[in-house]
């Protein structure tokens, strides 16, 4: 018995549009894409910050991604991080602060958010932490290596020309001179300085107040409370429901995470990030300013 033409028509345009919208939404699903007309219209999204501090971009491109997409009604910085490189940290400090003129962002520090690692939560609407949270350590960091010792008993000496006098400044082949680490002290005052006045400001604080706990102590999150940087107790889930209520989104909010990485190559750990940070740990931290906590 034949079917009939128009039925059969029907039929296969309803079997490819269901096959099409599978796969919309598999493909949608698997590369986080959360814009598509049949989506749920209320998101938060959440930005990781987690280990070191060495590079703002990545962090920066989330944060734009998710200003650029208007069903993000909210943001959470889940912080668990030490801190890092002053560079960077001031970078992601100045988006955060930026991004929170047109949406709501609320900072959940996790095990670890100090020195560089609470700086970046300054900006947010609201910061929660857990009572034992190592936070705090509000300062800056410059370490050098002086190996003139190791090279004498090995019989090995340094050369240096130079242009100016403190072009070699922090040099490991020579003692610092008291010149040296005047200029090196200073550079470090102005820069935290710069800590300072950035938590005061975006924590609405005496500077005064923040001044006098800022000498690179960690504290708990239950001591920042009561000093005024941190907001309230809670986890990553009480963080998820004041951010829905800053943001006003009725009901259960749909989080949306950062685009899955590619998986774990050797390339990428030779040549890529994991590299870099190598690289960082072992001579860049001696060469930079750090808001860095070292435990």
């Amino acid at each position: 018995m034949n079917r009939h033409p128009v039925l059969t028509g029907l039929g296969v345009i309803a079997t490819v549009f269901v096959l099409f919208v599978i796969s919309i939404y598999l493909y949608a699903r698997y590369h986080q894409v959360d814009d598509l007309p049949f989506a749920p219209k209320e998101k938060i999204g959440i930005v990781e910050i987690k280990g070191l501090i060495t590079d703002s971009g990545p962090i920066i491109e989330q944060i734009r991604k998710f200003l650029k997409n208007k069903r993000v009604k909210a943001i959470i910085l889940r912080i668990n991080s030490p801190g890092g490189a002053v560079g960077p940290s001031q970078e992601i400090y100045a988006e955060i602060r930026r991004a929170a003129k047109e949406i709501k962002i609320v900072a959940s520090l996790g095990s670890v958010a100090a020195s560089g690692g609470y700086y970046v939560a300054c900006p947010a609407h609201k910061i929660v932490a857990n009572p034992g949270t190592i936070t705090g350590s509000i300062g800056v960091l410059m370490e050098f290596a002086n190996i003139r010792g190791l090279m004498h008993k090995i019989g090995l000496k340094g050369v240096v020309i130079k242009s100016g006098e403190y072009k070699d400044i922090g040099s490991p082949l020579r003692d610092m001179t008291p010149d040296e680490e005047k200029i090196l002290q200073s550079l470090i005052d102005d820069v935290h300085e710069q800590f300072i006045q950035a938590v005061a400001e975006s924590r609405n604080l005496l500077m005064e107040n923040v001044r006098a706990l800022s000498d690179g102590r960690i504290i708990s999150g239950q001591q920042a409370q009561a000093l005024g940087l941190v907001d309230q107790m809670g986890n990553f889930y009480d963080a998820v429901r004041i951010a829905a209520d800053l943001a006003e989104i009725p009901g259960e909010p749909t989080l949306v995470y950062p685009e899955r990485r590619r998986r774990f190559s050797l390339w990428d750990f030779v040549f890529g990030s994991a590299a870099e940070k190598l690289k960082w740990l072992l001579w860049g931290k001696y060469l930079s300013l750090n808001y860095l906590y070292v435990p």
